[in-house]
Parts: C-alpha cells; sequence; structure tokens
C-alpha cells in the first residue's frame, strides 16, 4: 500500500515526465477536422489501439471494422470533450507522451510510433501497463481502455454481439 509521501512522489514524477514530454514535444495541435479535442496525431494512435482493446469484438469484416473503428474515435472525442478542461488536457498529455520518442521507448517500450506499431506489440505494451508496478502507467491503462470500451459498447453497433436489446422505449409513457 502507498503512503501519502509516496503518492505525492509518484504524482509528482507523474506530472513531471508529462510536462516534459508535452514541452518537447511541441506546442498544442488544434484538433483535427471533425474532432473537438483530438489532434491528427492523437486520432491516429487512438485508431491503431482501439482494435488492440477491442479484440474479439469488433466486426470481423474489414469494412464494417473500419467503420467500427472510426465511429469509436469518434465517441473517444465526444466523450473526452465532455470532461473539465484539466482532464482533457491530462488526455492530451498522454497522447503527447506516446508520441514522443524517448518517453514511447522508455515507458511504453514501443520503439516504433504508436501508428505504425503492429496488433501485437500495442498488445504487449496495453499488457505491461495493466500490471505495470508504476501508479502512472496503471491509471493511464484504464483512462485509456475504459474511455474506448465506453465508446464501444455505447454504441449501436456492439449492441447486438453482446445481447443488449437497447434502452427501453420511451412511447406509450
Amino acid at each position: 500500500m502507498l503512503t501519502r509521501r509516496q503518492f505525492i512522489k509518484v504524482g509528482l514524477g507523474g506530472a513531471f515526465v508529462l510536462a516534459a514530454a508535452r514541452f518537447l514535444e511541441g506546442p498544442l495541435a488544434a484538433p483535427a477536422n471533425g474532432y473537438r479535442v483530438l489532434d491528427d496525431e492523437a486520432a491516429r494512435m487512438l485508431t491503431a489501439v482501439v482494435p488492440a482493446v477491442l479484440a474479439g469484438a469488433l466486426p470481423e469484416e474489414a469494412a464494417a471494422r473500419a467503420r467500427a473503428v472510426r465511429e469509436t474515435v469518434e465517441a473517444f472525442d465526444r466523450a473526452v470533450s465532455g470532461l473539465t478542461p484539466s482532464v482533457q488536457e491530462e488526455v492530451a498529455q498522454l497522447f503527447s507522451f506516446l508520441a514522443f520518442a524517448p518517453t514511447r521507448v522508455a515507458f511504453a517500450g514501443l520503439w516504433a510510433p504508436v501508428e505504425e506499431s503492429t496488433p501485437e506489440e500495442l498488445k504487449t505494451f496495453l499488457a505491461r501497463w495493466r500490471s505495470s508496478r508504476f501508479d502512472l502507467q496503471r491509471v493511464s491503462y484504464h483512462a485509456l481502455t475504459q474511455l474506448i470500451q465506453a465508446s464501444w459498447y455505447g454504441n449501436s453497433a456492439s449492441w447486438e454481439t453482446i445481447g443488449y436489446p437497447g434502452p427501453p422505449s420511451l412511447e406509450g409513457r
């Protein structure tokens, strides 16, 4: 169990690493065309990570799979845009952290950019973060995967595969 002092040290250390990656990566990019929060690079990274997170849940057919990934990225963007500005900044810092080669290699173990990594490399990276002894990596894993999962399972296209009939009808009330 973490002591309060360890918790503060981890928080400060994580904030410093994220701030350094953000500073070295450059100024904030404008949101990509069609997105509220995500810039082009973050959208590409997320497009690569979604299939690794949702392995087995996405449609098999290529066009349906591509549509599902695109809709999940769009829903992720909408979800993040509804969060507080400080949380939006933390999500942006996470993507900057993964975009900046030294931090990506050191903390994610990905030599290639996220969008160029293989599905197996992405699964290994996610598994490493899920079971990391570092709070920053575990928290980042949970934030990323839970937002992706909520974005997918909030999509009516996913409901049939999990046996969810959809919300109850309000007609007749």
